[in-house]
């Protein structure tokens, strides 16, 4: 019996089993990506994107720009694991607008 296996786009795998007397398909348990918790596009590379961000910020000058510097580091930090990049890059642009506009010592 040779086994193969068939990825759908929506994250479901299907096992298929034949032989020369018949050929059935049978549903195994979906793999799905946790998108609270872990999704794809913040867990892709050696390190979660949250723990280079929190790392990043620990020494911010306050919370507003901990928070701006935050969200320009998401943003690029995903912008290649997404299907729209161009977008991440200016999500993270406009932050970072905000970020250099709050830094008049």
């Amino acid at each position: 019996m040779n086994e193969k296996n068939s990825f759908f786009s929506n994250g479901d795998y299907v096992s298929g089993f034949s032989n020369s007397k018949f050929s059935t398909w049978e549903y195994t348990e979906p793999v799905t990506t946790d998108m609270v918790n872990s999704p794809a596009h913040y867990t892709a590379g050696r390190h979660e994107a949250i723990e280079v961000i929190e790392d990043a910020i620990d020494k911010a000058p306050s919370c507003k720009q901990g928070f701006l510097q935050a969200q320009v580091l998401k943003y690029l930090l995903r912008m290649w694991h997404k299907s729209n990049s161009k977008e991440d890059a200016e999500k993270a642009q406009w932050y970072l607008t905000r970020l250099i506009d709050s830094l008049n010592y």
